[in-house]
């Protein structure tokens, strides 16, 4: 007896990615956003329209962006990730500028030849349990 299937609508990576809790963020080699998902825009407070076409400094702690672009630079140029398949836990600034951690994972989009065209962020907040592991550790 065969199993029916449904057929996945055509949009359906689209679908996915908008309605993912996560947060989703693409940016092109430059560092320029080029995907912001509805995570995205509930964890970080900025609308997909403000953050699109921009570089990413926006929610990175000035502190941080240093670092943020030379890893950056040299993934792209590389084509590796130190992070690759690993959960890097970062601080963020939201809109609203609150202290927030975020458990991140990332990843080099590549075109069908290899070449990297991008890199992708998947996001949650973790702040209460990092808040937590801090009041514990005091």
């Amino acid at each position: 007896m065969a199993i029916e299937t449904t057929p996945l609508p055509p949009d359906f990576h689209a679908l996915l990615l908008e309605q993912m809790l996560e947060a989703v963020i693409v940016s092109d080699t430059q560092g320029i956003v080029r995907a912001w998902n509805r995570g995205a825009e509930m964890l970080f407070g900025y609308a997909a329209a403000e953050m699109l076409g921009q570089p990413m400094h926006g929610i990175i702690p000035e502190r941080l962006r240093a670092a943020h672009d030379a890893g950056f630079a040299r993934a792209v140029a590389s084509g590796e990730l130190r992070a690759q398949g690993k959960v890097l836990t970062t601080r963020a600034v939201p809109k609203d500028g609150r202290r927030m951690y975020v458990d991140f994972s990332f990843g080099l989009l590549r075109d069908a030849n290899g070449q990297v065209k991008g890199v992708f962020a998947v996001g949650r907040d973790v702040t209460e349990r990092q808040l937590a592991q801090a009041q514990a550790r005091a």
